[in-house]
């Protein structure tokens, strides 16, 4: 069957609504009513819930066995129809739900529309996203996982790299490069854990709840959960109806992702320019200037930057959507689909765009690293925990660094220039010793804490997301 087959066919059927209307909608309307545009997406889930449901009614004898036979066939067909191109429904058909019921009808005839028996529109809706949900949830997993493995490669090229540490942006403490991306892995794998825990949450079907109030015929709403592998069901049909709380968890864990992605995003861009130099942008992941020759874009971390507001806007919408709907079912709540999958797209994207850039994208300046870890006062504290070391008390010695980095940075001089005579006269506890103290690889070597920067724990940190990675 044709598109136009398929369209003219369609326009060609009875309204769908009740004999109680009179006339059919005004042409803008039933356009501005329509969702078919963006809830075709939802085909597949739509037919795969709705073989269930044709199963059920059948397994409860509420149709004939060979009637729920027909229906399950049918609908592989228009699956197949969909897959070839040969089935594309207009906007006549208002949603993916008609537009599959009147297929079917056509396909099977009458027994077709037996198919909608103890179904309502409400929670077949609710059904079919959860599916969509569901594999998004899975899929999207799976690309954190290749995000984490491309950090962890990373991470293993750089244990002995080191980096300037930032509080507020201005130097701290130098780390090791490998601290700084296990940081992120870190980061990652709580998003990988709260996806998981969302996908319990959306895995309930409310399969069965009808419009609001549940339905008259004896059906079996755990035999469909058990065909769909749901891991339950609701156990209020109002609930099952108008509950977008899984939606909205889902945005939320969305969002999370996205300022993950944002912040490493923000620190590619910094690391890139003239002014710090750590990275080189590699011409696979980078654009040029229509106007300046000599520049090189870091255009993926700045959309990835960009498209973070565009999901954090999806996650404020679907709340505000939210916030004021009575029981049961809106038709607001046909605005939660293209929020959905749109987040969906952006935070898969983002995924993909960031490992594509770690991996092959750009490349650290390690002699540049090096030079900027030896050029600040990054190793004061260090020489705080020197003197305290040798029972000076440490705010004491807290503040006499303070002043011998005041004398320094007047005099043009770094901690390291100052000669063994100046330290001890700044305090006798002072000895040869303090040069190999304030090193920047033993300034982050020492830091041997758990969870800290030194090249032990990071070893072991190492050990330990390659555990997690499997």
């Amino acid at each position: 069957m044709n598109q136009d087959l398929s369209q003219a066919s369609a326009a060609s059927q009875p309204s769908t609504w009740s004999q109680r209307f009179e006339s059919a909608l005004h042409p803008a309307i039933a356009q501005f009513n329509a969702s078919i545009g963006f809830d075709i997406q939802l085909i597949e889930y739509d037919l795969t819930g709705s073989q269930a449901h044709a199963q059920m009614l059948a397994h409860t004898g509420i149709i004939a066995a060979a009637e729920g036979e027909q229906l399950v066939n049918g609908l592989e067909q228009i699956r197949q129809e969909y897959r070839q191109g040969l089935f594309v429904p207009g906007v006549e058909a208002e949603d993916v739900h008609f537009a599959v019921e009147r297929r079917l009808t056509e396909i099977v005839g009458d027994v077709g529309k037996k198919l909608h028996t103890a179904r309502s529109r409400n929670d077949q809706v609710g059904t079919d996203t959860r599916l969509y949900l569901r594999d998004q949830i899975q899929h999207i997993r799976q690309r954190v996982r290749s995000f984490q493995a491309i950090l962890l490669t990373l991470a293993e090229q750089h244990v002995e790299t080191l980096i300037p540490g930032y509080t507020h942006l201005q130097r701290a403490q130098p780390l090791s490069l490998a601290h700084h991306l296990l940081a992120y892995f870190e980061m990652s794998q709580r998003d990988w854990e709260r996806l998981g825990e969302i996908y319990q949450r959306v895995n309930i079907s409310p399969l069965g709840s009808g419009a609001l109030a549940g339905t008259t015929f004896p059906i079996d709403r755990h035999y469909t959960a058990k065909l769909l592998h749901f891991g339950g069901v609701y156990a209020n049909s109002l609930d099952g109806v108008s509950d977008r709380d899984f939606a909205i968890e889902f945005l939320c864990a969305a969002s999370l992702i996205m300022v993950h992605l944002s912040r490493l995003a923000e620190e590619v861009i910094l690391w890139a320019s003239e002014e710090f130099g750590f990275v080189t942008l590699k011409d696979s992941c980078s654009t040029g200037s229509s106007i300046m020759p000599q520049k090189k874009n870091p255009d993926v971390p700045e959309l990835v930057r960009g498209k973070t507001g565009r999901v954090f806007g999806h996650l404020q919408g679907l709340l505000v959507l939210m916030k004021g709907l009575p029981l049961a079912y809106n038709k607001d709540l046909q605005e939660d689909k293209e929020a959905l999958f749109d987040a969906v797209v952006t935070v898969q994207g983002c995924l993909e765009a960031m490992t594509i850039l770690l991996q092959e994208g750009l490349e650290f300046r390690v002699a540049r690293l090096q030079a900027a870890v030896n050029e600040d006062f990054s190793n004061a504290t260090d020489v705080a925990d020197y003197l305290a070391g040798k029972g000076v008390p440490f705010r004491e010695a807290y503040n006499l660094v303070g002043k011998v980095v005041k004398t320094s940075l007047a005099q043009g001089k770094l901690l390291k220039d100052l000669t063994l005579d100046e330290w001890k006269t700044l305090h006798p506890a002072f000895e040869s010793d303090i040069y190999a103290a304030i090193a920047p690889a033993q300034v982050v070597s020492a830091r041997n804490s758990y969870g800290g920067t030194g090249f032990t724990q990071v070893r072991q940190a190492l050990q330990n997301a390659k555990a997690t990675l499997g």
